[in-house]
């Protein structure tokens, strides 16, 4: 891989309304014009979830244009060529996927839900953030790789330890 050339990556989620629409915008922000960043779902809820709306606009990201949006339209002949697809959450792991042409890097970085907490509205907000910066950990992470410095096994071994990095418990020194 060279340094030069822009790479595509999807992030995937069932509903395609909070954790893989936030992934999207980081890697837009954190990319530095190496990466195309797009995010779909298996079984798209048709919206963005409000509060991933309101938490992204509250970290200056651009929220125009963001869409719910099924999976298959970057299957299609006329779609980018994805050069590595992630998936964000439990669900979307075990889901068969479609094949994707050009045979991009996959990696499972799981995140907990936050649309599907239950909880106080001060709960749900620290939810939402803790996804949000884990997600934003992980996506620093990658987007800073060396990718050309390194061979398909090494970057497949690197993908798959982004997907366990986790923020500090509460508390914890």
């Amino acid at each position: 891989m060279t340094s030069d050339r822009v790479y595509n990556v999807l992030f995937l989620c069932t509903g395609n309304s909070a954790r893989s629409i936030m992934a999207e915008c980081l890697l837009q922000r954190w990319s530095n014009g190496r990466f195309n960043a797009f995010s779909a779902g298996s079984m798209p809820r048709g919206l963005v979830d409000p509060h991933v709306l309101e938490l992204l606009k509250r970290m200056h990201h651009a929220t125009d244009g963001l869409r719910s949006k099924p999976w298959d339209e970057f299957a299609r002949p006329d779609s980018p060529v994805l050069d590595f697809v992630f998936t964000v959450c439990d669900k979307a792991a075990g889901e068969a996927c479609p094949v994707w042409p050009g045979q991009p890097m996959t990696a499972h970085w799981g995140v907990e839900d936050p649309v599907g907490f239950v909880g106080s509205e001060i709960e749900r907000a620290q939810r939402y953030r803790q996804t949000y910066f884990e997600l934003d950990n992980r996506i620093k992470i990658f987007a800073n790789l060396r990718l050309e410095k390194l061979d398909r096994l090494s970057l497949k071994r690197r993908l798959d330890e982004i997907g366990t990095v986790h923020l500090p418990e509460a508390g914890a020194a």
